[in-house]
């Protein structure tokens, strides 16, 4: 795999001169092409051996490019702060939204080949994490980012010439790796771990470029015309491929009684009932998030629902059991400028919460698969495929001690009738209710058949969807109520 680029390439000071003003002009011409067509975002990742020019060629790349659109980030051992949160979270904090370009340096490959050489994973975990960077990765290119993938590359005597001439000097770059380059063996486990990595993850949407490092001319050259090939092609395309997809839903649309029609929805509580309920509850789940035990993890809460089914209401039950200290609220409406130039996870990302946090979404990450998909807001190929990245998205956050539970609050449609003419005559709840509430009452049966597929295909083991007759406003809160403490029990016991 590596044997190209241990030719020993070479490009003389003469040729760079001559072919270098050329280049970086036209880098510009395509950095700017990219920037005002804002359909892309590109991310160029560094990995490969120590001591083959990654630094050096991207300080190059800096002053060819206008470095206003350029972000490089060097991704280090986690802080105290970060290691709350999945590791994924800072890589998605850092994600370069369309029209520009990020640099990551100390990636998901530097991790994994880390963990590797230092025998810290073993190898059916390394072919699951494998698999995920996989997927995430061609999540990030149907989302509108151009991935880069680079491997620099010294052949074995070039690296020991090169790494015994640095010596132990401590203001080479290279010694913030985590690795210990100077031993002799680290090479070659580097070079078995990458040889891997390389094979299962290089992809049509998202291939890997051996970069001879031993010549710095060469490298800079092959590095920059890489970026401009690649560049040009996504500006001049003019249509999106999509591959081919199958949209049939399952049963739901076919009958109608599954799901939400085989609901009770006539289920209530008296007042008393409610009341004697609500405060039981209330203080099992502030024992439950204030417990030794639940440092150890966090909660998410999703609330998706018909409009007018009590969201609000079941979230304000929620929330006055907790210290405002400890959770936070997430309102969802139409994504923002800064949203839409980002993976459409990215805005859900920034908001999951720390070990020992509670975190309530209004709407969720789940518009995706509904709203959008109702309403042709997004190609079916992506509200199809979004099943797959959300399942994965909620495997992640489990994976990291995160408990998920998510609600879908059903009414019918004539409660809905009923609390939408209440909301029109009280002025104070006026501003619950807005035309387009109106116009998703005539898309009632495309939204069964949403949320029957959205249940079907993401009701997972470690995040199953709850859902809950909602007719009755004081049954549904404490239904609500008892399945997040049942999941904080459950979970919280596993861990004893």
């Amino acid at each position: 795999m590596f044997e190209s680029a241990e030719l020993g390439h070479c490009v003389d000071k003469a040729a760079f001169a001559e072919q270098e003003p050329e280049l970086r002009a036209a880098l510009l011409e395509a950095q700017y092409a990219l920037k005002q067509q804002n359909k892309h975002a590109v991310l160029i990742l560094i990995n490969g051996i120590e001591g083959a020019g990654k630094g050096e060629t991207i300080r190059l790349l800096n002053e060819w490019l206008d470095p206003r659109l350029v972000r490089v980030n060097a991704f280090v051992d986690a802080s105290e702060d970060e290691r709350k949160y999945p590791a994924e979270r800072r890589f998605w904090q850092h994600l370069p939204p369309k029209g520009r370009i990020g640099v990551f340096f100390g990636n998901w490959y530097s991790q994994l080949i880390s963990l590797t050489v230092r025998e810290k994973i073993k190898s059916s975990q390394l072919d699951q994490a494998i698999g995920y960077v996989e997927r995430f990765e061609r999540m990030l290119c149907d989302e509108g980012v151009l991935m880069f993938k680079f491997w620099f590359h010294l052949s074995k005597a070039a690296f020991t010439e090169r790494i015994e001439a640095q010596g132990d000097d401590p203001l080479q770059y290279w010694r913030a790796s985590p690795l210990n380059w100077h031993k002799g063996k680290t090479y070659d486990k580097v070079l078995e771990a990458g040889e891997r990595l390389l094979q299962q993850t290089s992809r049509d949407f998202a291939p890997w470029y051996v970069i001879d490092g031993s010549d710095a001319n060469y490298r800079s050259l092959a590095v920059g015309r890489t970026l401009l090939e690649g560049l040009r092609a996504a500006v001049s395309q003019t249509s999106t491929a999509r591959h081919a997809t199958h949209s049939a839903p399952l049963a739901a649309r076919f009958d109608r009684r599954q799901l939400l029609g085989a609901l009770d929805l006539s289920q209530k509580l008296d007042k008393a009932d409610y009341k004697q309920q609500l405060h039981a509850e209330q203080q099992r789940l502030a024992e439950l998030v204030q417990s030794k035990a639940f440092r150890k993890h966090g909660l998410v809460a999703v609330f998706e629902g018909n409009d007018a089914a009590g969201k609000g209401g079941a979230i304000r039950r929620v929330s006055a059991a907790l210290d405002p200290r400890q959770y936070q609220i997430i309102p969802i409406a139409a994504p923002s400028d800064e949203e839409r130039a980002q993976p459409y996870l990215w805005r859900f990302w920034r908001h999951v919460p720390g070990l020992g946090r509670f975190t309530m979404f209004d709407r969720s990450w789940y518009g995706r698969v509904l709203v959008e998909r109702v309403e042709g807001f997004c190609a079916e190929a992506d509200w199809l495929r979004a099943y797959n990245e959300i399942n994965d998205f909620e495997e992640r956050l489990h994976e990291h001690g995160i408990i998920v539970v998510k609600f879908w609050l059903a009414i019918d449609q004539d409660t809905q009738l009923e609390r939408f003419k209440e909301r029109e005559s009280v002025p104070y709840k006026r501003f619950k209710i807005t035309p387009e509430d109106w116009r998703n009452r005539e898309k009632w049966d495309d939204y069964v058949d949403a949320v029957g597929d959205m249940v079907d295909r993401t009701s997972t083991h470690i995040a199953p969807w709850t859902l809950v007759e909602a007719n009755d406003k004081r049954f549904a809160r404490i239904k609500v109520l008892r399945t997040i403490n049942d999941a904080l029990e459950a979970r919280l016991a596993e861990a004893t």
